[in-house]
């Protein structure tokens, strides 16, 4: 059968400390592997930093003096962020952050996931250590997706079937697919072994048949993985997956679903 597919939107830079290449690698990479977009995406988490300051998260906050358009490549501008309550709270939506960078008073209060994320042009959601939902029921993690997703600024829902957390697929489904949000099938839970397989090949089967957008994504942590979804194609040719459910099938399909879901019109 074979995929189009034009975009990567999860991708990592040295940021993300345990990641290896830099912006402007990534975006070569992106050029030469003739995609139309790049989503970096890299980790707004516990587990960059001990302490939990703005400064420490300069990075994120200044994306936009990035180029839109860089070798050719559409460029956005997007985080990770974990997925840290039952809830479906995100990492720093419960850290206070009244100074700014240099440590002057800001007079306003607002959250360190606010501060971080204000100008990003979406938030993937993922669970990254999901030891706070241990002993959760299938329906308290189902609940826990269906708020993250519901979410003004979250536009993707990251990995699920690699989080080792059940919930109940089609109702999260349905959520994205009525706000016009995406899941992601990754490329990185299906090279890790054979453990997630089964479950993400259960979460493309549903959302074949559900009609829900998808975000094939590599999860590159190194310039050369940007754009390669091999494995991930594979599973979709087996299942006969419709080239139409996946968004990052180029750039205008990509940027459609973005305005629809309210995150950001960036077309």
């Amino acid at each position: 059968m074979g995929y189009t597919i034009l975009g990567d939107v999860h991708t990592h830079t040295l940021y993300s400390r345990h990641a290896y290449s830099t912006i402007e690698e990534n975006v070569r990479a992106a050029a030469e592997a003739g995609l139309e977009i790049l989503g970096s995406a890299d980790h707004f988490s516990g587990m960059l930093y001990p302490e939990q300051h703005l400064r420490n998260f300069q990075y994120l906050i200044n994306m936009g003096v990035w180029p839109r358009t860089w070798h050719g490549v559409t460029v956005l501008h997007g985080c990770e962020a974990d997925v840290v309550g039952l809830d479906g709270s995100l990492f720093g939506q419960d850290i206070v952050v009244h100074c700014d960078i240099t440590g002057r008073d800001l007079g306003v209060e607002r959250t360190l996931f606010d501060r971080a994320t204000g100008d990003a042009d979406y938030v993937i959601a993922s669970v990254h250590d999901g030891s706070f939902a241990e002993g959760a029921s299938v329906s308290q993690v189902t609940d826990m997706y269906v708020a993250a997703l519901e979410q003004e600024k979250v536009f993707i829902l990251g990995h699920t079937g690699r989080s080792g957390l059940p919930y109940d697929i089609d109702t999260v489904l349905t959520c994205a697919k009525e706000r016009h949000k995406l899941i992601e099938i990754n490329e990185h839970s299906l090279e890790v072994g054979d453990r997630y397989h089964g479950v993400c090949r259960t979460i493309a089967e549903r959302c074949a048949e559900l009609g829900v957008g998808v975000v094939v994504s590599s999860d590159a942590h190194v310039a050369p993985r940007i754009g390669q979804f091999p494995t991930v194609e594979r599973m979709l040719e087996e299942i006969h997956f419709p080239e139409e459910l996946i968004m990052n099938r180029g750039r205008e399909p990509f940027l459609r679903e973005l305005a629809a879901a309210g995150v950001r019109d960036l077309r």
